[in-house]
């Protein structure tokens, strides 16, 4: 029998394997990134940067982000504003500004094969853009509220936070079936989601003021 889009493949929880914060100047977290070496997160007022190793604070930069970060190996993007912006991450400097497609709805961000990808909250869909011109290249529906997205190794993962809950999972970038979800303990919130070059997630925790590092379940070979 052929699968639904609503069936999952594999469920299982979370392993949270440890949590930083909550930050100072930083009453929610809202979109994650890595660029490698520090974790940045949208803090609303602020985007912060903290080294993973010891969770201590490095960075600072008054940005306005109150959804998705993402890293490119050279510049920040930024979600504020139902705008993308586009920053040098050693001054701060806003290089260029996108329009997000979600028009104030959007949430999630990451960067993957030379495109953004937008999550649009609500629209329970994920965009993948031009970082040029901000259009639309192709969506992808989900099934719920999607909050950070990230690839990891050819894979589509994205979190979730609706009706209180909040899960990780990976989808078909053809057609949004699940096809692996991690579910988080109740009351605790999937916002910002990026994957480390390990296998590891960072996952904002929204109100909470924290990051999460969660494990990356490795796809079984069969």
């Amino acid at each position: 029998m052929d699968k639904t889009r609503s069936e999952v493949e594999e469920t299982q929880p979370a392993e949270v394997v440890r949590e930083y914060g909550p930050f100072e100047g930083a009453s929610r977290v809202h979109g994650v990134t890595f660029d490698g070496a520090q974790v940045w997160f949208a803090g609303g007022e602020t985007l912060q940067a903290f080294d993973p190793a010891s969770g201590e604070p490095v960075r600072t930069l008054a940005v306005a982000c109150d959804a998705g970060t993402a890293f490119d190996g050279r510049h920040l993007f930024q979600l504020g504003g139902g705008l993308i912006r586009k920053i040098d991450p050693e001054t701060g400097q806003v290089l260029k500004t996108l329009p997000a497609p979600g028009n104030g709805s959007d949430s999630g961000l990451t960067w993957a094969e030379g495109s953004l990808w937008v999550g649009e909250y609500r629209g329970r869909r994920i965009h993948r853009i031009d970082p040029e011109t901000g259009a639309i290249l192709r969506t992808i529906e989900s099934n719920r509220f999607v909050t950070g997205v990230t690839w990891a190794e050819g894979e589509l993962w994205h979190g979730t936070l609706e009706d209180g809950a909040s899960d990780i999972r990976r989808i078909d970038p053809a057609d949004g079936r699940v096809l692996v979800r991690l579910t988080l303990p109740e009351g605790v919130s999937v916002t910002g989601l990026e994957a480390d070059r390990g296998d590891l997630f960072y996952a904002g925790g929204g109100a909470s003021g924290k990051v999460r590092a969660v494990r990356r379940p490795r796809r079984s070979r069969r």
